[in-house]
């Protein structure tokens, strides 16, 4: 016979225990697909901004981060217990809930008191809040009914079928920026890249000829054209003005270009053209796919489905590799003192300096706040 109450259900909270295993498997699954740091005029990152898979967009200030992460390790090391897998959460400056569904990407327009932070997620909106009000909202954290207006919500057209019925709106999976012509673009679910603007908030232009949905978009400003991603196996280079494609890499098939930049090819292997030789620089077979990737003057950071940030020369050599936290990372940004932060599955980013140590891991919050 149970003693103490031990056997006795009458108190049990059923509704209690299945939120708990809810809220445990969403800990564990919650992802960080994006990852920026905020312009200021320190020479040193100060505030990181995250995109979750809840749909929250977060704010971290970089010295809080480094501060908890060293007295979590700290307190275990006293305790005399084994150091665990678990990192500790940190406790945002400020969170918003940005989607309904998966916030993928988040970007920055301007410098100063005026900077716009721009997300896109599952939702198929791409919104803008003016940084400084995000920064000073009151409470720092966004409740359900309390949240804060965005200055900017453009979003993606939905399609007439047979009957005029209406699809869903595509998802937005990333955004670019074109400061100097004051256009924001999105790569979305329908095969379809749009120019928006940011003063008028229309749509200016539609890039379509990709038959299956976009993974990636970049603006090259200094030639008015965009790059587009898609999961139909090639990167097209597009005019933003005239919103026609001009030439077609197809990675897999090592077809050569003839433009002036760089351009990337992701997925299991990794490719790096060079437009103004013609030719593609290097390709390397990877154990597995390339997530997302950076350019750090004549180096390239890449990382992927492997706890693994991966240093290459432009010409392909390994220079280097760190461990990081997320098991598999979908984002890797850089400050331009070289401070690297990655992002990934559980939540988790990771916080690296420039000579490859580990200045803080952390796991981010939900908008519910609890860990």
């Amino acid at each position: 016979m149970a003693r103490n109450g031990g056997g006795d259900a009458t108190n049990w909270d059923e509704e209690g225990y299945r939120s708990s295993i809810l809220l445990d498997r969403e800990l564990r699954s919650r992802t960080v697909f994006r990852t920026a740091f905020a312009p200021s005029p320190n020479p040193n990152p100060e505030t990181l901004a995250v995109a979750s898979s809840d749909g929250s967009i977060a704010a971290y200030a970089i010295s809080s981060c480094i501060a908890a992460s060293h007295q979590s390790v700290h307190s275990r090391k006293k305790r005399g217990q084994e150091l665990r897998s678990e990192f500790p959460f940190a406790e945002p400056r400020c969170i918003i809930q940005g989607h309904k569904g998966p916030a993928y990407d988040l970007k920055f327009y301007g410098n100063g008191d005026e900077s716009l932070l721009l997300s896109c997620g599952d939702d198929g909106h791409v919104r803008g809040w003016k940084w400084m009000d995000v920064l000073n909202m009151k409470p720092p954290v966004a409740k359900k009914g309390g949240q804060l207006d965005p200055v900017l919500d453009f979003t993606n057209p939905q399609h007439e079928g047979p009957w005029g019925a209406l699809s869903p709106i595509p998802e937005s999976n990333a955004i670019a920026i074109n400061e100097q012509e004051g256009s924001v673009f999105s790569a979305a679910g329908d095969s379809c890249a749009y120019c928006w603007d940011v003063e008028t908030g229309k749509r200016e232009v539609v890039f379509k000829g990709h038959s299956d949905y976009l993974h990636s978009i970049v603006a090259r400003k200094s030639s008015n054209q965009i790059i587009t991603g898609s999961e139909d196996g090639t990167a097209r280079i597009w005019d933003c003005r005239s919103g026609k494609c001009t030439r077609i890499l197809y990675p897999e098939k090592g077809y050569k270009l003839k433009e002036p930049s760089w351009v990337c090819g992701t997925g299991r292997g990794l490719s790096v053209w060079s437009l103004l030789s013609c030719e593609c620089i290097f390709s390397i077979d990877n154990r597995s796919p390339t997530q997302d990737l950076v350019f750090d003057d004549n180096q390239i950071l890449a990382a992927g489905s492997e706890p693994l940030l991966t240093r290459f020369s432009i010409n392909g050599t390994l220079l280097s590799q760190n461990q990081c936290a997320p098991q598999s990372v979908f984002s890797v940004c850089i400050h331009p003192s070289r401070v690297t932060a990655v992002g990934g599955y559980g939540g988790l980013v990771d916080v690296i300096s420039q000579f490859g140590s580990h200045l803080c891991t952390f796991c981010c919050k939900g908008m519910n706040g609890d860990e």
